[in-house]
């Protein structure tokens, strides 16, 4: 199994993950910033504030990237760095930091793939509403016009929104991550201006930067029933919808999948919600990016009211350190349906990884060989999609760096380089040597 000549190889990060500096050279409060403090969000009180220091640090952690013989590497642009009220004035000094790290990106002969949010919503805009305002739209369409007036002659690719699932259920729904919120009607509003966000913001994107590339990262999960019951072959079909296709849907067609909104409008949870709007989300792309880590396995459960499901465990399989089933068929299996039921031109795998338990360093390296051979099995299944005719044209490990895990603080390790956040020091995995070797190999097949 081989890849394209052009196939890009990356790792990945997020600003409020690696950035640190949370309260230098003018940035303002995030959510993150706020939710991290208030006691029992996040385990033993982890902050984002130092983090990887990756915004003092990154001359040297480019070094690093270039050492393991990538040539992508993913970052996100933190809002509130640029625009700390959210809108308004503009902060020189956020943009400057963005545009000495694609300098050296580039210096160093890796192509800079840009997000534009992954999760750290400015908290004065929280306090507007959030992405529950309808507002939201024009304040991310803004955004967006800042950033990419900016860096639009530097930037070839662009990710809106990483995750709306996340943004919209897992923060909102299940209360998981910022702000915090438990409540289905806001979730679904929220997920509704996300859509209509990325929608507003691919023009933009391309008005300021011409010839770039611009698409949208959405987290995928391969749902499975746990039996074979007829009645968890369906469950396992509502989570999909809920998971995946609530917002593929409204990206390739502009509409949200029927059968979860025949299950959806009885309940009210649609309430304020347009339906008529969301043709707005679906703007020509040229990419769809892919994060994905594992399977989910879902039974029937009539007592959960909102899409009557649960979950179960393959108490036969490998499991990493947050309990996540390795399942690299998913990924292969993920592909083939987006390839089949979408059509996208270009997919990008833009976040996949895992969580260990590591040992430290010693003599130089971490040994991770769970890790490492996480990365080998989806790697092949990346390639076997490929040879099957799916259309991918990169992969990006997450994460280049032990890093600030939400809600979960510096208690899991995502990194292919481990981070003594003491020190600062970085030193490199078992996984990341593996993946070196791996990309060489790869290009003088």
């Amino acid at each position: 199994m081989s890849f394209p000549a052009d196939f890009v190889w990356g790792t990945a990060t997020s600003s409020y993950q690696v950035e640190g500096a949370a309260q230098e050279d003018g940035r303002g409060p995030s959510i993150w910033d706020a939710f991290s403090r208030t006691p029992g969000k996040v385990k033993n009180g982890d902050t984002g504030d130092v983090a990887c220091d990756h915004y003092h640090r990154f001359p040297q952690d480019i070094a690093l990237m270039r050492d393991l013989g990538v040539n992508g590497y993913r970052f996100s642009v933190a809002w509130p760095r640029v625009l700390p009220q959210g809108v308004g004035r503009i902060n020189e000094a956020g943009l400057d930091f963005y545009k000495r790290l694609v300098d050296a990106l580039r210096e160093a002969g890796i192509e800079p793939y840009l997000t534009l949010y992954h999760w750290d919503l400015p908290q004065a805009l929280q306090e507007r509403g959030g992405w529950e305002n309808p507002d939201s739209v024009a304040w991310f369409s803004e955004y967006s016009h800042v950033v990419s007036s900016a860096l639009g002659a530097d930037i070839g690719h662009w990710i809106t929104l990483n995750e709306p699932f996340v943004i919209s259920m897992v923060a909102n729904l299940m209360g998981v991550h910022a702000p915090g919120k438990r409540d289905p009607v806001a979730a679904y509003t929220i997920a509704h201006h996300l859509m209509l966000a990325h929608g507003a913001s691919v023009p933009i994107v391309r008005a300021n930067a011409p010839g770039a590339e611009v698409g949208i990262t959405l987290d995928q999960t391969y749902s499975d029933p746990l039996t074979s019951s007829d009645a968890d072959r369906r469950a396992a079909r509502r989570f999909a919808a809920f998971h995946n296709d609530w917002f593929l849907e409204p990206v390739f067609r502009g509409v949200y999948p029927a059968d979860l909104l025949a299950r959806l409008e009885p309940q009210g949870v649609l309430a304020r919600v347009d339906l008529s709007q969301i043709e707005r989300a679906r703007v020509p792309i040229d990419f769809l990016g892919v994060n994905y880590y594992t399977r989910s396995l879902v039974r029937d459960n009539p007592g959960e009211p909102l899409l009557g499901l649960d979950f179960g465990r393959n108490e036969h399989g490998q499991h990493t350190a947050l309990d996540w089933e390795v399942y690299p068929d998913g990924l292969l299996h993920t592909l083939l349906y987006l390839r089949n039921a979408y059509y996208p031109a270009k997919i990008y795998i833009t976040e996949n990884g895992c969580a260990y338990d590591d040992p430290q360093p010693s003599n130089g390296v971490v040994e991770d060989p769970e890790r490492a051979r996480y990365y080998q099995l989806h790697l092949d299944a990346v390639a076997e999609a490929i040879r099957l005719g799916v259309p991918v044209a990169g992969y990006f490990a997450w994460s280049m760096f032990d890093n600030f895990e939400w809600a979960e603080g510096y208690d899991k390790r995502f990194g292919i380089y481990h981070v003594d956040f003491a020190t600062q020091q970085r030193t490199p995995k078992r996984s990341a040597l593996a993946y070196r070797d791996r990309i060489a190999a790869e290009r003088t097949r």
